[in-house]
């Protein structure tokens, strides 16, 4: 049996994310008491119809000492053999304020309560704390779209298998923030900015005129093997973890160029021994699986791996 339980911050998409997953084929409950949990997952398996893939949603509006609950239910599933995944939703506290501005909605948390928007984003951030600490994969929805929510809730929830780590590589610019998702972050502001070229300015880290140019310089190889060697050999650490996604991110300053260049070569690298390898672009706004590439042999037919030997 399959279990996805979405959580996180009301007004980041859980609904969204709730109802991507029941046209996919789950069995969908919104707001489930964290405490019925164990019960549903008994229920539904004795259930002559059974239901292979659940899921359900679990937010701020259960009872506190349910959600303090919250830890020792999850470990009650493991020992069941459910193959269980925690979705958490987050937005940065900004967005969700000019959101619920926008609609003119009232956040869950203020109804009978005396308290502004402000105060009860983050009392709600509180109290969710033990499943945010838990969740198996954060997803930041600040600059999602609902239609890219829905792709990446089908893409890495839906289609995601027990027992296998995905692990995706992404580009930020500094200057939007770092990503509310990662889990380790690089940084190559230091490296030559293709930004001051004029004549580069609009190009990106994809395209062979910026290529060319960061290839020249030595440092960014250096960096790019550093980061490689260095993520390579903590691979199978995080994998005999029991993590189940690891998102690796590396920003420049607007997220255009070299952090761009460096996130698909890496990736590419990283998807010759990783068989899941997502590719995200975050200000590009591009999501991809990668394949890695063969190696290129030379004009006598020799692999570049032989030859270095």
């Amino acid at each position: 049996m399959q279990l996805v339980i979405i959580s996180g911050r009301s007004g980041s998409g859980k609904s969204i994310a709730l109802q991507a997953l029941e046209d996919l084929g789950y069995y969908a409950i919104d707001n489930l008491p964290a405490m019925l949990l164990g019960s549903l997952v008994d229920e539904l398996r004795s259930s002559p119809t059974a239901q292979s893939a659940i899921a359900v949603s679990i937010d701020a509006r259960n009872l506190p000492h349910a959600l303090e609950r919250f830890p020792r239910v999850l470990e009650e599933l493991q020992t069941k053999q459910v193959d269980c995944q925690v979705v958490y939703l987050t937005t940065d506290a900004r967005i969700l304020i000019e959101r619920y501005s926008a609609t003119r909605r009232r956040h869950p948390l203020t109804r009978g309560r005396d308290m502004t928007l402000k105060e009860a984003i983050a009392t709600e951030d509180a109290t969710l704390s033990d499943i945010r600490n838990l969740a198996d994969l954060t997803i930041d929805t600040s600059r999602l779209s609902v239609h890219d929510l829905r792709g990446r809730i089908t893409e890495q929830v839906a289609r995601h298998q027990a027992d296998r780590l995905t692990l995706t590589v992404e580009s930020f610019g500094f200057k939007g923030g770092v990503p509310l998702d990662a889990d380790i972050v690089f940084d190559a502001r230091c490296l030559p900015n293709p930004y001051w070229d004029p004549r580069l300015r609009s190009a990106t880290g994809r395209e062979p005129s910026i290529i060319e140019f960061l290839e020249q310089y030595p440092i960014v190889q250096q960096m790019l093997d550093d980061i490689t060697t260095w993520v390579e050999r903590w691979l199978p650490e995080y994998r005999n973890s029991q993590r189940s996604y690891l998102t690796v991110a590396i920003g420049c300053t607007g997220g255009q160029h070299r952090s761009v260049y460096l996130t698909e070569q890496l990736a590419q690298r990283l998807a010759r021994q990783q068989s899941d390898v997502r590719l995200r672009h975050r200000e590009l706004g591009i999501h991809t699986s990668v394949l890695a590439q063969p190696e290129q042999p030379d004009a006598a037919g020799t692999p570049a791996a032989a030859r270095e030997e």
